[in-house]
């Protein structure tokens, strides 16, 4: 079973048909929407600011979700993918986003809707992504436009599937 974990007096709180692997741990002030997936060796800890996401977000195995203490608030929208082993610290992203392997955001970046960071790039804090953009790279810079074959062969796909891989283990 997971680690859910209260903090400050606040429990994390979650949707309908969620999946949180056996050593995922989930701490504080975190609220999850419907159909969302916490993989293996994940840490959403809302221990120092809150953490909101929304419908069908899937984050992935050891990516890491936090914020900073009385700054920054963490909040994903729906649709959200965090690849393998990600940091995603006290930002906003939009709807539709896919935030590859390895990548680190950090405060106050704001991705907005149907974009890809890339894996391993590194948004630095107060970056700003406008819509429809592939970001890649450390410092990561746009590096074209996302296309709507690969955001239906990417951003669509991955969160869709990973509510398919959540149902072989319920």
């Amino acid at each position: 079973m997971a680690l859910i974990k209260s903090c400050r007096g606040i429990e994390p709180q979650f949707g309908e048909d969620v999946f949180l692997a056996e050593n995922a741990t989930i701490v504080g002030d975190v609220i999850m929407g419907d159909r969302c997936s916490v993989w293996f060796n994940a840490v959403i800890r809302g221990d120092v600011n809150s953490i909101r996401m929304g419908n069908q977000v899937n984050v992935q195995d050891g990516a890491v979700i936090h914020c900073t203490y009385e700054k920054t608030k963490t909040t994903l929208g729906n649709n959200v993918s965090i690849g393998h082993n990600a940091l995603v610290h006290g930002c906003t992203v939009e709807d539709n986003v896919l935030i590859g392997m390895g990548s680190i955001v950090m405060d106050n970046c704001y991705i907005e809707s149907n974009c890809i960071i890339a894996a391993g790039a590194v948004l630095l804090e107060n970056t700003h992504v406008e819509s429809w953009s592939v970001y890649a790279g450390i410092p990561a810079k746009k590096v074209k436009t996302l296309s709507p074959e690969l955001f239906e062969g990417e951003v669509q796909r991955i969160a869709n599937n990973y509510v398919m891989y959540s149902g072989w283990f319920k």
